[in-house]
């Protein structure tokens, strides 16, 4: 059903005559009977009958006269909020790793419903893997992401993908360990990896392949402080970032030759981020990451046992 073709339904129930309607809307009476009997073919309803010289409404056309009020409503307020030049309203449904939420999203979330207060940002923490399939299936608007340089990821074609800040990784070690303790060391070691996601796992292999040995993984691990206790327990190594101030008995060594480097990035569906409240709050992450080599790392403390 051809909106205009409603619209000029709407004005003849208003204004009475083909004639006040072609004039209103700058076309020719002939154009306007020819749009309101395709409507009614479209419907398959007789929404006009002669009146004398003129002609009005049947029960039908009025009828499909007050729903128009309403469609037109909807269609307008839908191309309102999807108008990049209007004031951002609407949910804006993020997922991504707790860090990338920590340190890109939250410290911009007060000032963005402070200035657009009708923009609401729903929070979900997921993995690149998870984040990627539900963007794909459109059920995040937007991902907060990684990578590492040894183990880039591959969004594909549909997604916009924006970096956001990079930091480097080293390996977590029983502190006490010497700075300049080489990778081999380890190589009889168990290591620690992630549980959702393969690209530490891909990096740790890579370094362990690059050293001349085959990593020994039991571990999967999504909490980073889990990780340090596991460190401390005795119970291996894993990559810890080198920025990330650690607890007590966890050492980080820098690695070399190669580095391992993470980076975050805002991830879209191709054409969604001109979406004004989407582009809302990815104009604000982008100006929140102006230090994209060492974002501050937040390190909540603990608080008390419940």
């Amino acid at each position: 059903m051809d909106t205009r073709r409603l619209g000029l339904l709407l004005a003849l129930s208003r204004l009475g005559s083909m004639r006040a309607v072609a004039d209103e809307h700058g076309l020719t009476t002939s154009t306007v009977s020819a749009q309101i009997a395709a409507l009614a073919r479209d419907t398959g309803t007789q929404l006009i009958e002669p009146e004398g010289r003129r002609v009005r409404l049947t029960p039908a056309g009025r009828r499909l006269a007050d729903h128009a009020v309403s469609i037109l409503a909807a269609v307008d307020a839908a191309r309102l909020d999807l108008d990049p030049d209007a004031e951002p309203a609407g949910t804006v449904r993020v997922g991504g790793f707790a860090t990338g939420i920590r340190v890109s999203l939250l410290p911009i979330i007060g000032g963005l419903t402070a200035r657009h207060p009708g923009v609401d940002v729903v929070i979900s923490e997921y993995e690149p893997v998870e984040a990627f399939a539900l963007l794909t299936g459109d059920d995040l608007d937007l991902a907060l992401t990684y990578d590492y340089n040894l183990a880039p990821a591959s969004p594909g074609p549909s997604m916009e993908v924006t970096p956001l800040w990079s930091i480097g990784w080293g390996l977590g070690v029983p502190a006490g360990t010497p700075p300049d303790t080489g990778l081999t060391a380890f190589a009889k070691s168990t290591w620690i990896v992630n549980s959702r996601n393969t690209a530490d796992e891909t990096a740790v292999r890579t370094l362990a392949s690059l050293a001349g040995f085959t990593p020994r993984i039991a571990h999967q691990i999504d909490s980073l402080d889990l990780v340090e206790d596991l460190i401390v327990a005795g119970f291996g190594v894993g990559l810890l970032p080198l920025g990330r101030p650690t607890g007590p008995g966890v050492s980080v060594l820098a690695l070399r030759d190669p580095d391992v480097t993470l980076t975050a990035y805002a991830v879209t569906r191709r054409r969604r981020s001109d979406w004004s409240p989407l582009r809302a709050v990815l104009d604000r992450m982008r100006q929140a990451s102006t230090d994209r080599r060492h974002p501050q790392w937040p390190r909540p403390e603990a608080g008390p046992a419940r």
